[in-house]
């Protein structure tokens, strides 16, 4: 019987990325552009906010040929250190962004595909100019990626001294792209950008030389997150090898209290108890078998203490208020931020707002604006959960229709953004989420309703007002004819007065969620200040 021969082989992260591009979003001309102006924007916020910086970043898109683009990204970050800049540019999945935190980017992935995108399509390197805050040079590099071996290629470095005390760094590079149609939701995303960061000075310069400037409004950047141990809820067995391989301990509540998070002696030996383990038992002479029942046991434990909210760092009402009105300048703005909450245990904090009026463009169904970590989300709003949830909601008791001037804001931040595509364009309809966004938009509409309502009453003033201006001065001069009086009566006073007469205030309607419409039967649990620590807890007899 003739065999048929079969090639095996193993291919690099950077090829497989290679020849995979449309998982991060390089699936075209059009997409690749809009995703490689975005990923090294939210590259340079986060070195900025890393710092401390009021981020000042500067974006600028050059026609070289025909649909090939010089793109240059300019920020006053943390810069690269001298040794990380290689491999930071130069190897896929190498990043900074792999801590148990809050961050716009996830993966080390987005920054380099771009890069790697450039390449093949151009066979242009990479320029970088870093200034790191800490060093005393800035370095100049010019660098390649070896895509088969996945590392970088250098081809020019310079050192110089850094006498102006600067930091930061630049990027350019060319590649192919589509700018007639990327160009409404490159400036879409830079705009949107500049009101969730209200904190950020951008500009952006076309092609054709069209600059876009946002500045700053504000001189505050919202507290920075934390890193932090991750939850036991949700844990499996390769990342509890993994911790295991790299511990300290000698001991089964020590090896919980110290490398998860919100565990303390207390809750640590009501586990241990529960899946018959000994307190004593050492952390590195756990068989496989024992590592199965661990995570199992960590999934079913339901007396963990739910995440801390405070690794989290949501913008803030005032913030997000704020960039709203500097961006729409609407009649009417209402932000609500929505109490911690969690999934698999990884914390989330949901922030809604309502705009109504001045520039909020007038459409048949409400203005969307979405945003995960502080990153604006321009594609798939469709399948997005404050879509879903959106869609839901019974506007028609707040007074709301069709046709109205109406933005809706849904910002999500969270340790681990549940997206549904590496490309990161939209949220998955966790129970959890819809629960939140849904009571953080009805909040803000039950505000608006009492604004819409009293906007109704100052304009049936107007139209008392109207017919009162119209008749009145005749009905006076009549009269004062029939009474025999060559002076007329001032009608001005008697119609001020009779508009001073103000209605009798409606009561506020507060509207539960309907039972039929409802997305959870009860809210989740909310997460509580109380640490599980050794201060607050007594030890077992």
């Amino acid at each position: 019987m003739a065999t048929t021969a079969v090639s095996f082989e193993s291919i690099s992260p950077a090829d497989f990325f290679y020849r995979n591009r449309s998982i991060a979003g390089f699936d075209n001309n059009m997409r690749a552009l809009y995703t490689a102006v975005r990923e090294l924007v939210e590259n340079s916020l986060d070195a900025c906010e890393d710092g401390g910086f009021l981020p000042t970043i500067k974006v600028k898109l050059s026609e070289v040929s025909p649909n090939w683009f010089r793109l240059r990204v300019e920020d006053n970050g943390i810069g690269v250190p001298r040794d990380h800049i290689l491999p930071a540019f130069g190897q896929i999945l190498y990043g900074s962004k792999y801590e148990h935190k809050q961050a716009r980017g996830r993966f080390g992935l987005g920054g380099k595909m771009a890069f790697l995108f450039g390449q093949i399509t151009t066979s242009e390197p990479l320029q970088v100019v870093s200034a790191p805050s800490d060093g005393e040079h800035i370095f100049d590099v010019v660098l390649r990626q070896d895509i088969e071996e996945n590392k970088p290629e250098l081809v020019k470095w310079e050192r110089r001294k850094n006498r102006e005390k600067k930091h930061g760094c630049t990027l350019e590079f060319t590649l192919e792209g589509n700018w007639r149609s990327a160009k409404r939701y490159i400036i879409d995303y830079i705009e949107q950008t500049a009101l969730i960061t209200p904190y950020a000075s951008l500009t952006f310069t076309e092609p054709d030389g069209t600059a876009h400037k946002f500045k700053r409004s504000v001189k505050v950047l919202p507290p920075q997150p934390t890193p932090v141990n991750p939850h036991p809820k949700g844990m499996d067995i390769e990342q509890l090898s993994r911790i295991i391989e790299d511990t300290k301990t000698r001991d089964m509540v020590t090896f919980l209290r110290t490398h998860f998070h919100r565990v303390g002696p207390k809750t640590a030996k009501a586990f241990l108890k529960s899946i018959n383990m000994a307190y004593s038992q050492d952390p590195r002479g756990l068989k496989p078998n024992d590592l199965v029942k661990i995570a199992r046991g960590l999934e079913d434990f339901d007396k963990w203490l739910p995440p801390d909210a405070r690794v989290l760092s949501p913008l803030g009402t005032k913030l997000l208020e704020l960039g709203i009105r500097s961006t729409l300048n609407p009649e009417f703005v209402k932000v609500t931020q929505r109490p911690p909450n969690s999934y698999g245990g990884h914390p989330f904090i949901v922030e809604c707002g309502l705009a109504y009026g001045g520039d909020v463009p007038m459409k048949e169904s409400i203005i969307i604006y979405r945003f995960a970590n502080r990153i604006p989300l321009i594609f798939d709003e469709y399948k997005d959960v404050a879509a879903k949830v959106i869609r839901a909601v019974p506007w028609s008791r707040y007074r709301i229709r069709p046709g109205m001037p109406i933005a809706a804001f849904v910002a999500v931040v969270s340790t681990k953004i549940p997206f549904k595509t590496a490309g990161k364009e939209f949220i998955a309809d966790l129970t959890e989420l819809e629960y939140d966004i849904r009571m953080g938009l009805m909040e803000c509409a039950r505000s608006l309703k009492g604004h819409l309502r009293q906007k109704e009453k100052v304009q049936r003033e107007r139209v008392r007002a109207s017919v009162y201006e119209k008749y009145l001065p005749i009905i006076a001069r009549d009269i004062a004819a029939l009474a025999g009086r060559r002076k007329v009566p001032d009608t001005k006073t008697l119609i001020q007065s009779a508009l001073s007469i103000k209605l009798e205030d409606e009561e506020e309607e507060v509207l539960p969620p309907p039972a039929e419409e409802g997305i959870l039967e009860a809210n989740p649990p909310e997460i509580s200040d109380s640490e599980d620590s050794d201060e607050e807890e007594t030890e077992e007899e």
